[in-house]
């Protein structure tokens, strides 16, 4: 399995990407980040954004992507900023038809780490370790890109039976609700129905044969 994480931004969008299956050793294929100028209008900032993603795309040809998903309840403006990279970075997923996840930052860092609390500096080196690398990627964006790649490959086994679960569930329901909808004595339109055999009280007179 070959992910693609973006951790979304305007000034600094992280991405890296992790090769590997649950339960064994993975492998870094590359880690950077996409930069924008500050000064430069919102709409040309996330057509360079697209372009960095779609480079990534094109170079690496990951399987699936995963993106931080946006959740904060402070600086509205930075959130808004955030939220809109992240929509580039599906976008060019979607295009190319590759599956799009999203994961939390403490559910990443819950992955990586085993804390929803743990912070840059040990994500990083958890992401150095996980990866057997030299030292942490600079900046911490292009680690929590590596740590949301590790996230989705590490928990895709788990997203997959999840999903099966469900698709059987709907598949249940759906049956039953059609059984429900079927008559249970159904028959060809205009076949008659059998007559019953007629019963009667009637006794045969005795001497009769």
């Amino acid at each position: 399995m070959k992910v693609l994480g973006v951790d979304p931004g305007l000034t600094r969008c992280g991405v890296g990407v992790v090769e590997g299956v649950a339960g064994r050793p993975l492998k870094m294929a590359g880690v950077g980040v996409v930069r924008t100028p500050a000064d430069a209008d919102i709409a040309h900032r996330l057509v360079l954004i697209e372009r960095g993603i779609d480079e990534w795309l094109d170079e690496h040809r990951p399987e699936y992507v995963a993106v931080e998903r946006v959740f904060s309840q402070h600086n509205v403006r930075t959130v808004m900023g955030t939220a809109q990279a992240s929509a580039v970075a599906m976008l060019c997923a979607a295009r190319r038809g590759l599956p799009v996840a999203l994961h939390t930052p403490s559910e990443v860092k819950a992955a990586v780490t085993g804390s929803g609390r743990a912070d840059k500096a040990q994500v990083g080196a958890m992401v150095t370790r996980l990866l057997r690398l030299d030292a942490p990627p600079k900046p911490a964006d292009a680690a929590d890109a590596l740590a949301l790649a590790i996230c989705h490959i590490w928990r895709a086994p788990a997203v997959n039976r999840l999903q099966q679960a469900h698709a059987a569930n709907r598949l249940q329901q759906a049956q039953a609700a059609a059984a429900r909808r079927t008559p249970s004595a159904a028959r060809p339109v205009g076949t008659p129905r059998t007559p019953a055999p007629v019963r009667t009280n009637q006794r045969t007179p005795k001497g009769t044969s």
